[in-house]
């Protein structure tokens, strides 16, 4: 519902202007600034990021705004960039950043303009300047802090209106502290309640006065205290690269629980391990003795942070005076080395993959496990710094397709595997483990990586595959073996690493190799959480 001070017969005109303005725009990105009239709100942009030109000599009467900093998208962009000082009355460039919608936009009165309250809108936006550049708040930042952090607040009923404003000035004095900037860490704001809500992406601001201003104007939602759901979606939605993840850069989500979570917190935490999230849990006010029945679980906090070590794990007495909990959970929170959960199967990998191509395959069946190889590779986060794959096929003799150093792109692996030529001959399966232990994974010993070994073969092999195998393991290779068709049971199970039964597959048909993907990556991503424990 609307409010505001102007008269209803005002209100209602603007409501019907809406209908009769033009469709949603859209625009290429890097092309010339779309040029825009004074109502052109900010839904009419369908782009995430768009850059704009207001015109000049509208008046400031005519502009509708609703809210402050954050607008909602039934704005006027060029209202919302006077508002906010981007521009004056002259018009000129404006920048426009596409956010989630939310509750209770304000009303403040600034530069001549009078926002007004909106309880709630389905999408909003902010402006700045296009010339950054000449921003000066938009600052490096503390380069020895480099961070992308998602504070997920609780906006449960357990926590209160009271405390929840509490705990947004204490986050916001975390967010000083830190040193947000371009070079700097990026923040990001979720809120806990009945449902998870993202308020603002990393991308959406680079300088603390404007997270500061972002953080204020989130508004309380109550409902149950859903945690482990909000971290699930926290991990899962929150940290992607369109919404302003960072290549290299550790993944942490600051968790503050007043009390206690309603729902399970384990298995979120478990899927943040898997996408590389460190977990700090901030928790304020444990229950009590007569509380601790409605507790599902009360070590809740051992099983949801990155580490049970004690330095994931962070508390509060109450949300008063907590001005110096800031620096110590800032000094945790920029501790590089110790972001143990930054490293996870999908990016700290090397995978070699030994394909047999003997006769008995043949051209058409070599295709399908080129396939089968290339849609485990393709799950992997393939780059410089990140998983790497390569490739041996072997019959009597052994050809590198490709080594870990070659390729660095997911794309150009993919087409590397694609177009592999089918070699026909013998199988010597021993004499290519030893080949590929030797050329393919001497090369990068000392990786920071865990090593693994794909091994898709369709027969028996006319040497011994036990002791090239065993000097494998001792290599600290984990090796899955893959037959089809005449491959020997015992020869697979030779070859897998322990246990056998969940390193060793077999299937009668080339077309069964596709169900087995799924069972090989989880089989990786298994042995690598052990391995970091």
């Amino acid at each position: 519902m609307l409010a505001s001070r102007s008269p209803a017969l005002r209100l209602g005109a603007w409501l019907l202007l809406l209908l009769l303005l033009p469709p949603r725009l859209a625009r290429a990105e890097g092309a010339a600034p779309i040029a825009i009239t004074c109502f052109t709100r900010g839904l009419d942009i369908r782009k995430e990021k768009a850059d704009v030109l207001c015109p000049g000599g509208c008046s400031l009467e005519e502009f509708s705004v609703f809210g402050n900093i954050v607008y909602a998208s039934v704005s006027s962009i060029c209202g919302a960039a006077v508002h906010r000082g981007v521009i004056g009355t002259s018009g000129g460039p404006v920048r426009v950043y596409s956010l989630p919608g939310r509750d209770n936009y304000s009303s403040v009165e600034a530069n001549g303009i009078q926002s007004q309250m909106l309880s709630r809108w389905s999408s909003s936006f902010t402006v700045t300047s296009k010339r950054l550049k000449k921003t000066p708040e938009k600052k490096s930042g503390n380069k020895d802090c480099k961070a992308d952090i998602a504070f997920l607040i609780d906006g449960s009923f357990n926590i209160g209106q009271r405390r929840f404003n509490l705990q947004k000035n204490f986050v916001g004095k975390v967010a000083l502290m830190l040193g947000i900037g371009t070079e700097g860490p990026h923040v990001g704001l979720v809120q806990a309640s009945e449902h998870p809500k993202i308020e603002f992406y990393l991308k959406n601001f680079t300088s603390a006065k404007d997270v500061l201003f972002a953080i204020k104007e989130v508004g309380f939602r109550g409902g149950n205290s859903n945690t482990g759901k909000a971290l699930k979606h926290t991990a899962q939605k929150f940290f992607t690269a369109d919404a302003g993840v960072r290549k290299g850069i550790p993944k942490v989500v600051v968790v503050f629980i007043d009390g206690w979570p309603s729902d399970d917190i384990e298995e979120a935490g478990i899927v943040a391990r898997e996408f590389g999230v460190n977990v700090f849990i901030v928790s304020v006010a444990k229950p009590i003795p007569e509380e601790l029945g409605m507790v599902q679980d009360v070590a809740f906090v051992d099983k949801a942070v990155c580490r049970n070590n004690g330095f994931f794990s962070y508390h509060m007495p109450n949300w008063f005076g907590t001005t110096k909990y800031v620096k110590p959970l800032v000094q945790k929170l920029c501790t590089h080395e110790q972001m143990m959960c930054s490293k996870t199967c999908y990016n700290s990998v090397n995978i070699a993959f030994l394909i047999d191509g003997s006769s008995s395959v043949g051209d058409s069946n070599f295709r399908l496990m080129l396939e089968f190889v290339s849609n485990i590779a393709k799950t992997f986060e393939i780059s410089d710094i990140g998983a790497k794959i390569a490739a041996v096929q072997f019959t009597y003799d052994q050809r590198t397709e490709m080594s870990f150093t070659d390729y660095d792109t997911k794309e150009n692996v993919l087409a590397v595997l694609a177009n592999i030529r089918y070699m026909s001959g013998g199988t010597a399966t021993g004499d290519a483990i030893s080949f590929t232990v030797r050329n393919v994974f001497g090369p990068v010993r000392g990786s920071p990586n865990k090593n693994f070994l794909v091994i898709v073969t369709d027969g028996q092999s006319y040497d011994d595959v036990r002791g090239p195998a065993a000097a494998a393991h001792d290599a600290g290779i984990t090796i899955f073996s893959v037959g089809v068709a005449w491959a020997p049971l015992d020869d697979l199970k030779d070859m897998a690493s322990k246990p056998k039964e969940s390193h060793a597959f077999f299937t009668r048909e080339f077309t069964g190799l596709e169900p087995i993907v799924s069972d090989v990556i989880r089989g990786i991503c298994r042995d690598f959480l052990e391995s970091q424990q």
